[in-house]
C-alpha cells in the first residue's frame, strides 16, 4: 500500500470514527434527563457502543498516519474543521423522538455497512466490523421500536415523530455520498461506496415509518459538508464540552 493510498484510508477510517464519536457524545447528553431510568440505561450503553467503535478506530488511523498521536489526541484535540463527521450526528438531541429517528437513521445506515466491512482488506477494520455489526443490530430495533411506538402512539407523539422526520431528512443524502477518501478506501477493498447501501437502508427505514404511520418528506433540501469540515453551528458547541478536559489540562491521561 502506497502512501497515498494509506492517506485516503486513514481519512476514510477518521470520518468513521468522528461520526460514532459524536453521536455517542449527543447520547450521552441524555444521562440525568432521559423519560426513565431504563431508557437513560439503554441511551448510555448505546453511546458506550459507538465510544467501543470509535477507540480502535482512532488508534488505527494514528498508527498509519505515523505522526506521533494517540487515538485520545485525535479523538479530543482537533479543531472543529478538523472533524469529518457527517451533520446529522452533530444534530442537538431536541426531545425523545427527535433522539430515536436520527438514532433510527444513523444506525439503519451502519448495520450493513459494518455487515459489508467485515470483509475489509483491512484486518483491524473487519474486527471491529464483526462486533459491531452485533451492537448495530440492536440500535435498529431500539431505535426503530421507539420510533414506531412513538409515531403510532397519540396524537402529540405523532406529530413529534413526524416533525423529527422532517426536520433531519435533509441531512439523508450526506449519508450515501462518497468523496475521494471513501472512493480510494473502497477501490483497495478497505471501504464500502456508501451508495451501495442506499437501497437497504430505504427499506428498513420505509418499514418502520409505514408501522409508526408516518410519512417521508416528498421535498427537502440537502444539507451537505461534514466529510470536509464544513460543520452546522452546533458542533462547535458540542466540542466544547467534548474537549474541555484536554483544554484545561492539556495532555491529560487516566
Amino acid at each position: 500500500m502506497d502512501s497515498h493510498t494509506t492517506g485516503d484510508h486513514a481519512i476514510w477510517l477518521l470520518g468513521v470514527a468522528d461520526d460514532h464519536l459524536i453521536l455517542a457524545q449527543r447520547l450521552c447528553e441524555w444521562i440525568g434527563h432521559a423519560p426513565t431510568l431504563e431508557e437513560e440505561l439503554a441511551l448510555a450503553n448505546i453511546g458506550l457502543d459507538l465510544l467501543g467503535q470509535a477507540r480502535p478506530l482512532y488508534a488505527h488511523v494514528a498508527a498509519l498516519a505515523g505522526a506521533g498521536q494517540s487515538a485520545d489526541q485525535l479523538a479530543l484535540t482537533r479543531e472543529e474543521r478538523a472533524y469529518r463527521n457527517i451533520l446529522l450526528v452533530e444534530q442537538p438531541n431536541g426531545d425523545f423522538a427527535h433522539t430515536m429517528v436520527r438514532q433510527l437513521f444513523f444506525s439503519a445506515l451502519m448495520g450493513p455497512l459494518w455487515a459489508a466491512l467485515r470483509r475489509s482488506t483491512d484486518p483491524v477494520v473487519a474486527g471491529v466490523a464483526a462486533q459491531a455489526v452485533k451492537e448495530s443490530t440492536y440500535h435498529i430495533r431500539h431505535s426503530g421500536q421507539w420510533v414506531i411506538r412513538l409515531g403510532d402512539g397519540t396524537s402529540e407523539s405523532h406529530e413529534r415523530a413526524q416533525t423529527a422526520v422532517d426536520r433531519l431528512w435533509p441531512f439523508i443524502e450526506e449519508m450515501f455520498e462518497a468523496d475521494a477518501a471513501a472512493q480510494a478506501a473502497t477501490s483497495s477493498g478497505v471501504g464500502v461506496d456508501p451508495s451501495t447501501l442506499r437501497s437497504h437502508w430505504d427499506h428498513t427505514i420505509q418499514t418502520v415509518l409505514t408501522q409508526a404511520t408516518l410519512t417521508v418528506p416528498s421535498r427537502s433540501a440537502r444539507r451537505r459538508g461534514g466529510r470536509s469540515g464544513r460543520h452546522t453551528e452546533h458542533l462547535g458547541r458540542l466540542l466544547c464540552e467534548l474537549q474541555y478536559l484536554q483544554r484545561a489540562y492539556p495532555g491529560l491521561s487516566w
